[in-house]
């Protein structure tokens, strides 16, 4: 992993935003990205990164989630982009294993619309 989104992930750990597992749940979720020939960079990944940590702790702490509205334009882009849906499903019931906390409906999206950028921008 780049050593400044490694980085980012240490600074949630030791200011005590993010436990040790969600971290750990994060990492391995960007080093699968990564072995699937995404750019898994700070630049590429940083915000994909922060999202992922807090929303999992969030949920962990039995907070809510914000919503993502899905309009018309957000759902039509989310439709061009199955495998990000896909993939993003798929985070929600490793979470939900290894976390005990699954995304809700909206966070999926939110992360689908990551995801489908992150491969928008991987050559």
């Amino acid at each position: 992993m780049e050593a400044l989104l490694a980085q980012r992930i240490r600074l949630f750990v030791e200011s005590g935003q993010v436990r040790p597992e969600v971290a750990a749940f994060v990492r391995d979720e960007l080093d699968a990205l990564a072995a699937e020939g995404c750019v898994v960079t700070e630049g590429s990944a940083g915000m994909l990164t922060s999202h992922l940590l807090m929303a999992l702790t969030r949920l962990q702490n039995g907070e809510p989630v914000a919503e993502f509205r899905t309009d018309d334009l957000a759902a039509a882009e989310l439709a061009e982009h199955p495998r990000a849906v896909r993939r993003a499903r798929a985070v929600s019931v490793r979470a939900e294993r290894a976390l005990g906390a699954p995304l809700p409906e909206s966070e999926i999206n939110f992360l689908a619309m990551h995801f489908a950028a992150l491969r928008r921008d991987t050559p």
